[in-house]
């Protein structure tokens, strides 16, 4: 997709207008967004994934004013009868599980894959929704089957009402509504106020969510990381001298050269121009909390296409490519064929080829630890 060309998920808007015009900055509903769309899964599948440990799962009902939550695994003796009003199941990570549900994540790709969270999926009966609320996110709401009615309202008083498991507005004053048919998509900026609710029951609906880090959550997550590196550094590591400390009459002040060397100490940890975007990148490429990889169960082909799993991210700047919380340099036209790699999530058998011996050997590890996979099914030259 290029930037500039109008496209129906938009309602007819190019990427590029949709994101001056909308993005981080008013509501966009799209009718028949996305014509003829599926549910990745089915809803006994869905019921089924969620029972799973390792899958992040919701179970919501309301009963009148009175709300509960359980968190899963949520074997299916735990959801209540389908026919029953007020109650909705919510899968999120859905596109590192199920192929269908990543796939649906391309139409996506003029948003940068940093900002990418996951695709949820939640399945409701009749009335059943989470209550207003707001998210700290950018998220597309795609009605897969079903309808469900949407209230939003501009961002205002966030105060949550007291003693509830969910975050529900106090006061929530919705100024637009829709109800959404399989194929419309509503798009909301961060702190919109909110509440959707299924009308007439057997409502799925998919969230595609773009994450925005707090400020201070961010820096506390740098430090760290930059800490560690300055753990993992070899070679000598001074400590602090004053062999020209004179004899003081006030031994409770801090000495001005105890804040010098404290100063070369923090210098040093950043290490350089590259040691904050370094930590900065292999931050926004860590994978999602409880990910895992599986190794392959024989050795990968050292040719032919390759393909990310579902659940690596990879990122890159001007001088690193990240992938799965970990850096490497790259130059040239090592660095422009891996950029390919992370931006189409995928490399022809004739740009792998074209990697140097040592960007070679980066990618059959990658490979060895289930990072990476051979596209068996693809066409090698394209």
């Amino acid at each position: 997709m290029h930037t500039d060309d109008p496209t129906p998920l938009l309602g007819g808007l190019s990427p590029a207008q949709f994101m001056r015009r909308h993005w981080q900055k008013q509501p966009l509903l799209v009718r028949q967004a996305w014509p003829g769309v599926m549910p990745p899964l089915a809803r006994p599948a869905l019921f089924a994934l969620a029972g799973q440990d390792g899958i992040e799962s919701r179970l919501v009902r309301r009963m009148d004013q009175t709300w509960s939550l359980r968190r899963g695994p949520l074997p299916r003796r735990a959801l209540p009868p389908l026919q029953q009003p007020g109650w909705t199941m919510l899968v999120q990570g859905l596109d590192l599980h199920v192929p269908a549900a990543h796939a649906m994540l391309a139409p996506f790709a003029f948003v940068p894959h940093a900002r990418l969270d996951d695709l949820m999926v939640s399945w409701a009966s009749d009335g059943g929704g989470v209550g207003p609320h707001v998210d700290a996110y950018d998220v597309f709401l795609i009605q897969l089957q079903g309808r469900r009615r949407w209230r939003v309202a501009p961002p205002g008083d966030r105060t949550f009402i007291d003693g509830l498991p969910l975050r529900i507005l106090q006061r929530f004053e919705p100024t637009q509504e829709w109800v959404l048919e399989p194929g419309d998509m509503l798009y909301l900026p961060p702190m919109w106020g909110h509440d959707g609710t299924a009308v007439g029951g057997d409502c799925m609906t998919a969230s595609v969510g773009f994450r925005t880090p707090h400020r201070r959550e961010l820096a506390r997550e740098l430090l760290l990381r930059l800490a560690d590196a300055v753990a993992d550094v070899d070679g000598p590591d001074p400590i602090y001298a004053d062999r020209t400390q004179p004899a003081v009459d006030r031994p409770g002040h801090i000495p001005p050269g105890y804040e010098a060397f404290a100063a070369k100490a923090l210098s040093a940890a950043l290490g350089g121009a590259d040691a904050l975007p370094r930590a900065l990148g292999e931050v926004l490429s860590d994978p999602k909390p409880g990910v895992w990889f599986d190794p392959p169960a024989h050795p990968p082909a050292d040719q032919g296409a390759v393909r990310l799993d579902a659940r690596t991210r990879m990122l890159y700047d001007v001088r690193h490519i990240y992938v799965n919380g970990e850096s490497w340099r790259a130059a040239g036209r090592d660095a422009q064929l891996l950029q390919r790699l992370a931006d189409a999530r995928r490399l022809s058998a004739a740009d792998r080829a074209r990697l140097s011996a040592g960007a070679a050997a980066i990618v059959e590890d990658w490979l060895d630890d289930g990072w990476l996979h051979v596209d068996e099914g693809a066409d090698g030259n394209s």
